[in-house]
């Protein structure tokens, strides 16, 4: 959590308050781009972009947010332009994905088809499903601040997590059976 005091004085125009500000924000910042475009290099551009883009804008920063919705909001802005152009997938790294009874070479096999399973199935949602599924299950954001961060109705974001865990529920039972991917 960011020191208010840190980010008022950055907003005031403390240039060493707003450095230390962005560093402390810029592994969150790079954690969601990579979920959300699932590549190192786009993920670095879209952070270092919406880096920028903070520190240009801080000013602009209204305390009736939360600051890490404000960020959120920026950084999936960003990311979502980059979906736009280059239609990417969203990865998920197996190191990050936890299961249980890996006792055994066989567990360790399971789970790591389970976690290719998990990105492919994710990488298969539209973009809006993909972004909200990112931001509940990846960053642990409440239904508020999805709703906050993407500039959507709560009672959409809802939806959106609804349809987006029916759709990775079919795609997973589909991959179990062996059905096809890419």
């Amino acid at each position: 959590m960011v020191e208010p005091s840190l980010i008022r004085a950055a907003r005031e125009g403390d240039r060493e308050a707003l450095i230390t500000l962005l560093r402390e924000i810029e592994t969150h910042v790079y954690r969601t781009a990579y979920y959300l475009v699932g590549n190192e290099q786009d993920a670095m551009d879209a952070a270092q972009e919406a880096l920028i883009r903070i520190y240009t804008k801080i000013g602009s920063y209204e305390e009736k947010a939360q600051f890490k919705t404000w960020v959120q909001r920026i950084v999936t802005n960003i990311c979502i332009d980059k979906f736009r152009r280059n239609k990417p997938t969203v990865s998920i790294e197996e190191h990050e994905m936890v299961f249980e009874g890996r006792d055994s070479v066989e567990g360790e096999v399971m789970a790591a088809y389970a976690a290719k399973d998990i990105r492919e199935a994710i990488d298969r949602l539209p973009e809006h499903h993909r972004a909200v599924v990112v931001l509940r299950y990846l960053q642990d954001f409440s239904y508020n601040e999805i709703a906050d961060s993407l500039d959507l109705p709560l009672n959409t974001v809802k939806s959106y997590l609804f349809r987006a865990r029916q759709q990775l529920q079919v795609l997973l039972r589909d991959y179990q059976k062996g059905g096809v991917r890419g």
